[in-house]
């Protein structure tokens, strides 16, 4: 480990050369390319200096309690002794954490879609209050959110919906959030009042780029039409919804969001190469199935996930055994502490696999 360290401290070194050259500017891909290496080397390479720092304390302290007789200096030695030693210990395990192999797409954009399951109209209601709650949540982050495609019942549900999160590491956090949800509650078309079970489905995809995957155009079929359903001025009298539909595979897109036929083609293409993006990347997950099962939800989206329970006020997250009584709160996009205990379970799975 501390080998390679000590090579990604020289590496770093020689990227902050690099940038300083007069002629780096010009070559804008080259320049991209060593910041997004600089972002990530920096942390590693801070925790490793620290690191080096405590232990040549530990020295420091050691060689003081050997050759000092003054009973307060050797106290302060030792104080800086044990402080020393207990951050070592600590920043080992932030350096195991920061050397994990990194998910390619964790710096992506997501395509999130949200789809209604068992319950009927309850499930599409329920379908809607998690759009807002990722809506709240990304709200929070300062991400930006693009709707692409919905699918509404007339009481305020969703049958199915689908969009963009473009936000640095968006795909690093929001992935944990794939699986099947699950609500708990009595609905307000219930008389009886009784308690009902409804589920919905998350999909997160990493946004793909045009190098991520070719699409063939003899694959793929462009059909235009007016848009349907509550459209404002221009939507219904244009036809500016575009449908796609990709042969190889029968995946079809529909997209009617914006009043332009070229942003709704744009945003069409975007959620059709995230599609096709992610179809490839579950062929290697299941490929490599071992490794898919040491990480925390980020493989079968038939999982189910987590359960909220209105009457009881709590949500619970089955993959990580996590209990919180905040319901309310969650509902309006406070799902960062699941998040981190997702996170911090899937770190601790996958160094463990390491380590066998």
């Amino acid at each position: 480990m501390f080998d390679k360290l000590e090579d990604l401290l020289v590496r770093l070194e020689e990227i902050l050369s690099e940038l300083q050259e007069p002629d780096v500017a010009n070559d804008q891909n080259r320049f991209r390319k060593l910041m997004k290496e600089q972002n990530e080397l920096t942390p590693i390479v801070e925790a490793y200096k620290e690191y080096k720092e405590c232990k040549q304390a530990i020295e420091d302290s050691l060689q003081m309690l050997d050759e000092e007789s003054d009973e307060e200096m050797r106290e302060l030695a030792k104080e800086e002794l044990n402080t020393s030693k207990a951050r070592v210990e600590e920043l080992e395990h932030e350096l195991k954490i920061l050397l994990l192999p990194k998910d390619p797409n964790d710096d992506k954009n997501v395509v999130v879609e949200i789809r209604a399951g068992a319950g009927g109209d309850e499930a599409a209601l329920f379908a809607a209050e998690i759009y807002r709650m990722y809506l709240h949540y990304a709200e929070s982050r300062r991400w930006k959110v693009e709707l692409v495609e919905c699918e509404e019942i007339g009481i305020g549900g969703m049958k199915n919906v689908t969009f963009m999160i473009n936000g640095q590491g968006a795909y690093s956090v929001m992935k944990y959030e794939s699986g099947v949800h699950r609500v708990q509650r009595v609905p307000e078309t219930e008389s009886g009042g009784r308690i009902h079970t409804s589920t919905i489905t998350v999909a997160v995809m990493p946004e793909a780029e045009d190098v991520d995957v070719q699409i063939d155009e003899k694959d793929i079929r462009i059909d235009v039409m007016r848009a349907s359903g509550n459209g404002g001025q221009c939507v219904n009298t244009t036809d500016s919804a575009v449908r796609l539909t990709h042969y190889p595979t029968g995946i079809v897109i529909y997209s009617q969001t914006e009043k332009s036929q070229l942003q709704n083609k744009e945003k069409a293409f975007a959620l059709l190469r995230a599609k096709l993006y992610d179809l490839e990347c579950q062929k290697r997950h299941d490929a490599e199935a071992e490794a898919r099962k040491s990480q925390i939800g980020t493989g079968d989206r038939s999982e189910k996930i987590r359960t909220y329970n209105f009457p009881q006020g709590r949500v619970t997250d089955h993959r990580i055994g996590l209990t919180l009584y905040k319901l309310d709160k969650i509902m309006n996009g406070d799902i960062q502490e699941i998040i981190d205990a997702c996170i911090a379970a899937d770190q601790a799975a996958k160094l463990a696999n390491m380590n066998e």
